[in-house]
C-alpha cells in the first residue's frame, strides 16, 4: 500500500491560487495512477484530477483549465496547482490512487475559498 500525507491548503480569496502537495511512501508508487479527490461538507468524496505514471492527465469538468496535476516519481510526490479558485472549490482535498482508491486515506488538507 501507499502512505499519503497532504499539505498546502489554506484560506484564499476567490480568483486566487494554491498548490497542494502529496508525499507518498510505500511500494509501487511510481507505477500507480494517482489522483486528487475532494470532499465538501455534506457531499461525497469525488475525484477531480488524475495522472498516470507516464504523465497523462484527466480532470473533472468543473476544474478543467484551472487545475493542473503533476507528479515527481523520483521524489514520490504529487501536486495540484489550483488557479482561479472559486468558493465552490472549498473542500478537504486528498490524494490517493485512482480511479480505484486504497482504503488508508491521509488526513487531507483544507482549502477554503472566500467570496
Amino acid at each position: 500500500q501507499v502512505q499519503l500525507v497532504e499539505s498546502g491548503g489554506g484560506l484564499v480569496q476567490a480568483g486566487g491560487s494554491l498548490t497542494l502537495s502529496c508525499a507518498a511512501s510505500g511500494s509501487l508508487f511510481s507505477i500507480r495512477t494517482m489522483g486528487w479527490y475532494r470532499q465538501a461538507p455534506g457531499k461525497q468524496r469525488d475525484l477531480v484530477a488524475a495522472i498516470t505514471r507516464g504523465g497523462s492527465t484527466t480532470y473533472e469538468d468543473s476544474v478543467k483549465g484551472r487545475f493542473t496535476i503533476s507528479r515527481d516519481n523520483a521524489k514520490n510526490m504529487v501536486y495540484l496547482q489550483m488557479n482561479s479558485l472559486k468558493p465552490e472549490d472549498t473542500a478537504v482535498y486528498y490524494c490517493n490512487t485512482a480511479p480505484t482508491f486504497q482504503p488508508n486515506w491521509g488526513q487531507g488538507t483544507q482549502v477554503t475559498v472566500s467570496s
